[in-house]
């Protein structure tokens, strides 16, 4: 039986590292994206290959060289020979106050969230057809609801949102393409209060915090389950963005 092959970007810690688990739990071949963090994509892929051997392998690239996206896509198909799924996970993040924000944050998270996604999309579309497979985007709540001293990411993640419908359009019938968008599901690497943490989550209908599984089961769901779901974007959040 041959397996299929999943490319997840940014994919070496956090919520890559949980996709990229449970899609080989699920018997994918995952290729593992990652910019900077060697060592803990080598420790992912080494720990996935005991489990099945030769089932995982890791591949660098910098997007902000525009020939990664078509150079990414050749090795994973060299390695491979094919892909079924596109997880356009890597992202960038960090605030940028009006009264500071600059043009290289602009192009940064611009960048990030929306540039790289497409041209990524663009390369793997050929393999992508090949096999009927699907993209997902990992979107976000503040791509609908603007995050304070954010706006510069709010509106990259805001064309992130659109870049899914607009690849459903583009990319039909042969490609899916959906997105999820995390509430409060891992906290920020940067320092964030107790009482801060506490006033996200009362905001939220559930009142407790997200986990990374949950993210990664509904990425599961829109890969394995749903066949006739397209241009949607499903947000995982608690409950948050129905609260006033």
């Amino acid at each position: 039986m041959v397996q299929k092959v999943a490319l997840i970007t940014g994919a070496s810690a956090r919520i890559g590292a949980e996709i990229v688990s449970t899609l080989h739990k699920n018997n994918y071949q995952v290729a593992i994206h990652y910019r900077s963090s060697a060592n803990q994509a080598k420790i992912l892929m080494a720990q996935l290959n005991q489990l099945r051997k030769n089932s995982a392998m890791i591949f660098q690239a910098d997007f902000s060289n525009t020939d990664s996206f078509q150079s990414l896509i050749s090795q994973v198909k060299a390695y491979f020979n094919r892909l079924d799924v596109l997880i356009n996970n890597a992202s960038s993040f960090y605030p940028t106050p009006i009264n500071s924000a600059t043009f290289d944050q602009w192009d940064d998270l611009m960048a990030a969230n929306a540039k790289a996604p497409f041209f990524l999309s663009q390369a793997a579309a050929p393999l992508l057809k090949q096999q009927q497979g699907c993209i997902i985007n990992l979107v976000d709540i503040h791509a609908f609801r603007p995050l304070k001293e954010h706006p510069i990411y709010s509106m990259a993640k805001a064309a992130n949102a659109m870049l899914v419908k607009t690849l459903a359009r583009e990319l039909g019938p042969e490609i899916r393409v959906n997105g999820v968008a995390p509430g409060a599901i891992l906290w920020p690497d940067t320092d964030i209060s107790e009482q801060t943490k506490q006033e996200i989550l009362s905001r939220t209908t559930l009142k407790r915090a997200g986990t990374a599984q949950d993210i990664a089961k509904t990425i599961l769901f829109l890969v394995n389950e749903a066949s006739y779901i397209s241009g949607q974007i499903i947000t995982v959040d608690g409950g948050r963005t129905v609260q006033q």
